[in-house]
């Protein structure tokens, strides 16, 4: 299939998007069938990537992103970018480096550490364990994770950063003098379980953005499945999705050719540290290719229900005003007029990532950096007005 639709006609199409709000309306039942964890599920053909060059108002579309982005690099951003549209790429560029050392370009296979946008996939785990009942979000992570110290904190509130933990980034050098050697979920929730770190706040009373959280969610999966983290998400969600330059970091494995590496913004390589070893929060390297079909499977319903799907994109903090707010591993921003724009980003070892979904119109942009630019933040925004030809509505902004 081609892209063809006409850019004067879409682009106060996709302007509606801050104007109003509606769910998608193509509801599906939820999925009633368990699978067995030591069965291989059913594979799926990946999704089809057209472009349609030819078209002259993809043409127009694909010339103001260009300037738009020969300003970026000129700025310093070295990474991959796509527009997708209904299910169909309008943009995909590469710009610079996957090895800087090697002279090897990037392109769109290259996978990229995703840093916090990682987040959206351990969720989507837990979620797809709930939907097919192998664990309740509403039950308290002890029932999982017996030697947890915390008996108020709930799966539910891992989810939404709201268990008042402390991030084991801060507290765990206060015990273990070693920055540089990599270290284990398994050894995280030990050190946990053995000095109590003190909570930061009475769980579920605010928000606080925790990576703590996370890498908990990723020692439940292994728990309730009796398979480690990697392989639960290669063969439940990567593998059956066609993502096929998906994986999870593991610093005692080499990375695969299609990898970046990492820099700062003076093109120092990013050196392994302690906190590389831990899985959930963070380490899933992705293309932004692969993203795309991850971003696609929540429309076709491939890996959660439309009901629980509702469920993660709802709002889970009220405390303090504004459109900003956390749902079950999204950040979202809910505007007064009922619109919800669902993203995520992340920061980790010079990697800058930014995954934006505008889910009334079936609008994604995914920038992946692997060379520290804070600037990437901003771009999806700015991507926005220069499909819609007008500013970004107050509020649409970004953060890690």
């Amino acid at each position: 299939m081609h892209l063809r639709f006409s850019f004067k006609l879409v682009t106060p199409f996709l302007c509606l998007m801050l104007l109003a709000c509606h769910s998608n309306s193509q509801m599906v039942s939820a999925r009633t069938n368990s699978v067995g964890f030591h069965e291989s599920p059913l594979r799926t053909i990946p999704m089809p990537m057209v472009f349609d060059t030819l078209s002259a108002q993809t043409r127009e579309i694909t010339y103001k992103l260009d300037r738009f982005y020969e300003r970026e690099i000129k700025a310093g951003f070295n990474g991959s970018v796509l527009i997708g549209y209904q299910g169909r790429i309008i943009y995909e560029r590469s710009f610079g480096y996957a090895n800087r050392e090697a002279g090897v370009l990037l392109d769109h296979n290259s996978s990229g550490q995703l840093a916090s946008v990682s987040k959206t996939f351990t969720g989507g785990a837990i979620l797809y364990l709930y939907e097919h009942k192998y664990l309740d979000i509403n039950e308290k992570v002890q029932k999982y994770i017996p030697e947890f110290p915390y008996p108020a904190i709930t799966v539910k509130m891992l989810l939404t950063h709201r268990s008042g933990l402390s991030d084991y980034s801060h507290w765990y050098l206060g015990h273990i003098n070693d920055f540089s050697t990599p270290i284990t979920n398994k050894i995280m929730i030990d050190m946990m379980a053995k000095f109590k770190p003190a909570l930061e706040f009475k769980p579920d009373t605010r928000f606080k953005y925790c990576n703590t959280n996370y890498a908990l969610l990723a020692i439940i999966v292994e728990r309730v499945t009796d398979m480690s983290f990697p392989d639960f998400m290669s063969n439940y969600i990567f593998k059956p999705l066609g993502m096929e330059h998906t994986f999870i970091y593991d610093p005692n494995v080499p990375l695969p050719p299609f990898a970046t590496q990492n820099y700062d913004h003076g093109w120092k390589r990013q050196q392994v540290m302690f906190a590389d070893g831990v899985y959930g929060d963070k380490g899933v390297y992705s293309s932004a290719e692969d993203m795309y079909r991850w971003d696609q499977s929540f429309y076709q319903r491939k890996l959660l229900s439309n009901e629980t799907i509702e469920m993660a994109y709802g709002p889970c903090s009220f405390e303090k005003p504004g459109v900003k707010n956390y749902g079950l591993g999204w950040r979202m921003l809910c505007f007064p007029n009922g619109n919800k724009v669902i993203y995520h980003n992340g920061w980790w070892h010079g990697n800058n990532t930014s995954f934006y979904r505008f889910i009334k119109d079936n609008l994604t942009i995914v920038v992946l950096g692997n060379r520290f630019d804070k600037g990437i933040y901003s771009q999806a925004p700015q991507i926005y007005s220069i499909l819609c030809g007008v500013p970004v509505e107050k509020g649409f902004d970004s953060e890690d």
